[in-house]
C-alpha cells in the first residue's frame, strides 16, 4: 500500500512541450506545452511583415515545395497531449457541473462517490463522513450492498484506511493500493474481507479544506488488482479539491437541518399515554422550515377524571396565505397553542366547543397574524364515548369491521379567521376494536390532487387496509404514510409523462408501467393520530 504525503507548497513542475503555433490556456494544474525561451522567437511566428527565401529572386516557391515561411506543424505527440488536457478539462467540468446541481447532503455525497468512480475507471466504492462529535458516519457505498457495507465497519480503526483518511493530523494525501488482499501493509482483516468481496485494487482520496479539517473520506474499488493512471488520479485530486467546500456547506446546512427538527419535536409529546381501553399511535413526517408553510401539532391528553382529549391541528405563518419565510415563526407559535390547549382542555375538557373557542380567543389576542386549524375530541375510553369538535379542520375517519367512514363535523371556518368563531359538536359511541384517525391537511394532500380529492383516497386507504393492519394502530399509521408516499409519486409520474405525451393510459386505457419516482419535498407536516378502542 502506498501513501501519498500531503501535497507541499512548492509550484508544481511544468511538463515540457514542443513548439507550436497554437495558444492553448490550460485549467489550474494542468499544463501545456512550455514557452519560448528568453530571446528566442518562438516557432511558427514571423518577424516582418512579408518574409521570403533569401535566394535573391523573390519569388513564392514552387506549388507543392514546402513555404519556408509557414508555421511550423505542431509535433504530433504534443497534439495529442493538448487533445488529452482539453478531454480531461471538459470530463472535469461535466463532473463538477453535476455536483454544483445536487441539492441537499444525500445528493452532493452521491455526487461525489459516482463522479469519482467515473474518473477513476472504477467499479465500486465507500464514503464516510465525520460526525459533529467526531468519529466516521454509517458508510455510504456504491456498488456495495448492506452487508458488504456491515462488513467493511468491523475493519479495526488501525487497519482502517478511511481513518487514515480523516486524521487531523499527518493525514495522506492520497492512499492505493495494488491488491488489497495480497497487500502485506493492509490488516488481516481488511485482506479477509477484501478477498471474501472481491475487491481489487484501492485508491482513496480525503475531502477536507483548510477551514474545516476533514469532511469526509472516499476509497473506490477495482474488481481485480489494478492502479489508476497518473492521469485519473490527477483528475480525482481535483475534483475533490472542488468538492469539499460544496461538502462543507451542505453538512452546515444538515446541522441547521437536524438542529431545527430536534426543537420541533421537542414541541410535540415524547410519548403517547396509553390508558386502559384505547391504544394510540401517532406518526408526523414534519417538512423543513426553508418549505414549509406552517407547522403541526398533535396531542394526547390525560384528563384528571380518567377520560383522555385528543387533538391535531396546524398553525400557519403570519396571517392567511403566509409563504415559507414566516415557517420558523409558526413553529414557534404552535408550541404556544398546542400548551394553551392543555390547560384549556384539564379545565373543561369534556365540552370541546368551549376549548376551541377558549384557543380562538386566546389566539385573536396574543397571535392576530396568524390562524389556525385544529380538531379536538374528548375520549371516554371505557364507555367508547367521543364528542369532538373541530375548525376548519380535515374531519376525522373512524375505521371499522365494516370499512370506514368520516365523522362529518360542522362547517366552520378557521381559528382567528372571524370575529367570533362558533360551531356545534359531534357525538358519537364507537364499537370495540374501532380506530379513530384525526389527520392533517398535509398528509390529504398527499393523496389526491385537491383537499377533497385526497381525503376520499385517504378513508379508501383506510378501508383496504389488511385487517392485521387494522387492528393495529401502529401499523395503520405506517400503512397510511406509505399509501400517501406512492400515491403522491404515481400522480407525479402521471403528470410528468402526459407532459411528455408518453403515458400509455392515455392511448389505450392500460395502466402506466410504474418506476421509481423521487418524491417532492414536502410544503406542509405530514401528521395523524390513531386511537383504537379495546
Amino acid at each position: 500500500m502506498t501513501e501519498s504525503p500531503p501535497p507541499s507548497a512548492s509550484s508544481e513542475p511544468v511538463e515540457p512541450g514542443g513548439t507550436s503555433g497554437l495558444s492553448v490556456l490550460d485549467p489550474p494544474g494542468f499544463h501545456g506545452p512550455a514557452p519560448a525561451a528568453a530571446g528566442q522567437p518562438s516557432a511558427g511566428r514571423t518577424e516582418g511583415t512579408d518574409r521570403r527565401p533569401e535566394d535573391g529572386t523573390g519569388a513564392a516557391p514552387a506549388p507543392g515545395a514546402p513555404d519556408p515561411a509557414a508555421p511550423a506543424a505542431a509535433p504530433t505527440g504534443v497534439q495529442d497531449r493538448l487533445a488529452g488536457r482539453l478531454s480531461d478539462f471538459a470530463s472535469l467540468h461535466e463532473h463538477t457541473e453535476r455536483l454544483a446541481r445536487a441539492r441537499g447532503l444525500g445528493a452532493t455525497l452521491d455526487a461525489v462517490l459516482a463522479s469519482g468512480t467515473a474518473l477513476l475507471g472504477a467499479d465500486r466504492a465507500l464514503l464516510v463522513t465525520v460526525l459533529p462529535g467526531g468519529g466516521p458516519s454509517q458508510p455510504l457505498g456504491l456498488g456495495l450492498d448492506r452487508a458488504s457495507l456491515g462488513a467493511l465497519e468491523t475493519v479495526p480503526t488501525d487497519q482502517s484506511l478511511l481513518a487514515r483518511l480523516l486524521r487531523e493530523h499527518d493525514r495522506p494525501a492520497e492512499v492505493r493500493s495494488h491488491d488489497l488482499a495480497e497487500d502485506p501493509a493492509i490488516g488481516a482483516r481488511l485482506r479477509e474481507l477484501a478477498g471474501q468481496l472481491g475487491l481489487g485494487g484501492c485508491y482513496g482520496l480525503p475531502l477536507a479544506t483548510e477551514e474545516d479539517g476533514p469532511l469526509a473520506a472516499a476509497l473506490w474499488f477495482y474488481d481485480a488488482p489494478a492502479d489508476p493512471t497518473d492521469r485519473r488520479r490527477e483528475l480525482a485530486r481535483r475534483y475533490t479539491e472542488v468538492a469539499a467546500p460544496l461538502l462543507a456547506k451542505q453538512l452546515d446546512a444538515e446541522k441547521v437541518r437536524r438542529t431545527t427538527e430536534a426543537l420541533r419535536r421537542g414541541l410535540l409529546p415524547d410519548r403517547l399515554p396509553q390508558p386502559g381501553g384505547l391504544r394510540l399511535a401517532a406518526r408526523l413526517v414534519p417538512a423543513g422550515l426553508d418549505r414549509s408553510c406552517g407547522s403541526d401539532w398533535y396531542d394526547a391528553i390525560p384528563l384528571p377524571d380518567g377520560t383522555v382529549g385528543l387533538t391535531v391541528g396546524s398553525v400557519s405563518g403570519d396571517g392567511p396565505g403566509a409563504g415559507p419565510g414566516s415557517a420558523p415563526g409558526a413553529a414557534a407559535a404552535m408550541g404556544r397553542v398546542r400548551a394553551a390547549l392543555r390547560a384549556y382542555a384539564v379545565l373543561e375538557g369534556e365540552d370541546p366547543v368551549s376549548v376551541l373557542g377558549d384557543l380562538e380567543l386566546l389566539l385573536k389576542t396574543t397571535e392576530p397574524t396568524r390562524s389556525a386549524t385544529a380538531v379536538y375530541a374528548w375520549v371516554e375510553p371505557e364507555e367508547r364515548r367521543v364528542t369532538l369538535a373541530g375548525a376548519g379542520h380535515c374531519p376525522p375517519v373512524l375505521v371499522t369491521r365494516y370499512g370506514a367512514e368520516f365523522v362529518e363535523t360542522s362547517l366552520s371556518a378557521p381559528l382567528g379567521m372571524l370575529s367570533c368563531w362558533e360551531a356545534p359538536g359531534v357525538e358519537f359511541t364507537a364499537e370495540r376494536g374501532d380506530t379513530l384517525i384525526l389527520y392533517t391537511e398535509g398528509l390529504a394532500r398527499r393523496f389526491g390532487q385537491t383537499l377533497h380529492s385526497g381525503q376520499a383516497d385517504l378513508r379508501r386507504a383506510a378501508a383496504d387496509a389488511p385487517r392485521d393492519v387494522r387492528t393495529d394502530p401502529e401499523r395503520l399509521c405506517a400503512h397510511l404514510l406509505a399509501a400517501a408516499a406512492e400515491r403522491d409519486a404515481d400522480r407525479r409520474e402521471r403528470a410528468d409523462r402526459r407532459a411528455a405525451g408518453q403515458d400509455p393510459a392515455d392511448r389505450d386505457g392500460g395502466a402506466a408501467p410504474r418506476r421509481p419516482t423521487a418524491q417532492a419535498p414536502a410544503t406542509d407536516d405530514l401528521m395523524l393520530l390513531a386511537a383504537r378502542f379495546e
